[in-house]
């Protein structure tokens, strides 16, 4: 499965155990809400907060939001049964933590088959260990069902005993070998948190590093930064105006028997076409899922 132009500007991570946030995050404008059975939630809390996340799901109402369910590893003693009852909802996609090698994909997948999952339900990874960045080349060709990679950047940053610092100089190298192996596989993928939730600057910083190194959005802890997520990972009006001029000059050429095409004085081949088309559906989406957003707000 190819990563597609789904906007994934702003994915917010909530919570499984607080009723109240799965409620609430009906009417929030994240492009993906990640409902979590993992670090949000304790030990003892764990089993009843499956339970409202099947209801949750059964109930519907999250509109255009791309669902996931962050579930906890298939060795720990509710990885399994995580798995089983996810299998059975509407949830878009499942979440595997610490991943580490294709064969941890794999037997997620084998597991959700067995448990009569769909085939449009598909697997995300995150990225959060040495070991899983070093082998994340297989773990992108594991299954065509694994569609994103989500770098679990707290968890990188301990184990590799590094500093949280502004300009994240102690992740690129795990972030960019995940990102390489990502879009050679036509994955999308997905930046770990901020964690400040005080450091609007500090977020949009980060925000706009993530956006030129690649990424396709944020992952988020606290509803209050959507906005800024949403703001910096859309594409520019200018963008979108450019690629529509780019998409039409290469049009035309090709009607006129040209491979590539001369427009305002810059060479558009094939590639720009590609990115440009990439970015308009982008913009068409965004703009979709906003107008579907409003009409519930109404």
């Amino acid at each position: 499965m190819a990563a597609t132009a789904r906007p994934r500007r702003s994915v917010l991570y909530m919570p499984g155990a607080n009723t109240r946030a799965l409620e609430k995050g009906r009417g929030l404008p994240a492009d993906a809400l990640i409902l979590d059975l993992e670090d949000a939630v304790a030990a003892d809390a764990k089993v009843q907060a499956r339970e409202n996340i099947v209801q949750a799901l059964s109930q519907g109402g999250y509109g255009h939001r791309e669902i996931v369910v962050r579930i906890n590893p298939l060795n720990s003693p509710w990885g399994y049964a995580d798995l089983a009852a996810m299998s059975k909802t509407s949830a878009d996609a499942i979440l595997l933590p610490k991943v580490e090698s294709n064969d941890m994909v794999r037997q997620a997948e084998t597991v959700m088959v067995a448990q009569g999952a769909p085939d449009s339900m598909t697997i995300w990874a995150m990225m959060e260990t040495p070991l899983g960045t070093l082998h994340a080349e297989e773990i992108a060709s594991s299954t065509p069902r694994l569609t994103c990679f989500v770098m679990g950047t707290s968890d990188l940053a301990k184990d590799l005993h590094a500093s949280h610092t502004r300009d994240r100089v102690p992740m690129v190298t795990s972030l960019g070998l995940c990102l390489l192996a990502a879009r050679a596989y036509r994955l999308a993928i997905l930046d770990g948190v901020h964690l400040d939730l005080r450091d609007d600057e500090g977020l949009a910083y980060a925000c706009r590093q993530g956006l030129e190194l690649g990424f396709d959005g944020k992952t988020l802890i606290h509803p209050r930064t959507i906005e800024i997520a949403n703001d910096i990972f859309k594409p520019s009006q200018d963008e979108v105006e450019w690629s529509r001029k780019i998409i039409t000059a290469h049009a035309e050429a090709v009607a006129q028997g040209k491979g590539v095409a001369v427009f305002e004085g810059k060479l558009i081949e094939n590639l720009h076409v590609e990115n440009a088309q990439r970015i308009v559906a982008m913009d068409e989406q965004i703009r979709h899922n906003d107008a579907a957003l409003a009409q519930v707000a109404e």
